[in-house]
């Protein structure tokens, strides 16, 4: 019971510092090799720059499928691979990629199980540029789908959730992501 109260506190005080950094989208994405350069690597919140950190990008994405349960399995068990792959190197941005991809694959299996067009809301509010308009459209959610916890994304849903979480509470990944927010934290 002790260790669950200080993974807990331990994650509390991570993701306190997370929050205090607001995450960079002005860096020069195309030119960094994060291999290279760790120190300017930003987890950010939930999914964040998941698309831009090179090379672990390219290193991932081919594996990354949820069309079918079958095809999603296969999928969250590579990225799983590579996870305890760039454990094995101690490489913190590779885990957290990693990680990244398989929370990546878990929430877009969901929106379709929810919402089989792949649409949550009647309007898209990223498009509204006036804040009520914005704040309106997210108030008007689609009606979710009648199988949306038996539906064959939901089941691909569930397959890349049991690997995020192997990842996130991995121990080695969490004192890694802990040292690193430290980091940037002075820098």
């Amino acid at each position: 019971m002790a260790s669950d109260s200080g993974t807990m506190m331990r994650e509390n005080i991570v993701d306190s510092l997370e929050s205090m950094k607001k995450f960079d989208y002005s860096q020069d994405w195309q030119h960094i090799n994060f291999r290279v350069s760790r120190e300017k690597y930003q987890i950010g919140k939930g999914e964040q720059g998941v698309l831009l950190v090179e090379p672990y990008k390219s290193e991932i994405l081919p594996y990354w499928r949820f069309r079918t349960p079958e095809i999603a399995k296969k999928s969250a068990q590579k990225i799983y691979e590579l996870f305890l792959e760039y454990k094995r190197s101690a490489d913190f941005v590779g885990m957290d990629m990693a990680r990244k991809f398989l929370q990546m694959g878990y929430t877009r299996s969901r929106r379709y199980a929810n919402h089989p067009s792949g649409k949550k809301y009647a309007s898209n509010p990223q498009k509204e540029s006036d804040p009520r308009k914005r704040k309106q459209a997210l108030k008007k959610v689609l009606p979710q789908a009648e199988d949306w916890k038996t539906s064959p994304k939901a089941v691909s849903a569930k397959l890349f959730y049991e690997r995020y979480l192997l990842a996130k509470n991995d121990p080695v990944y969490q004192n890694l992501k802990e040292t690193h927010v430290r980091f940037q934290k002075k820098i």
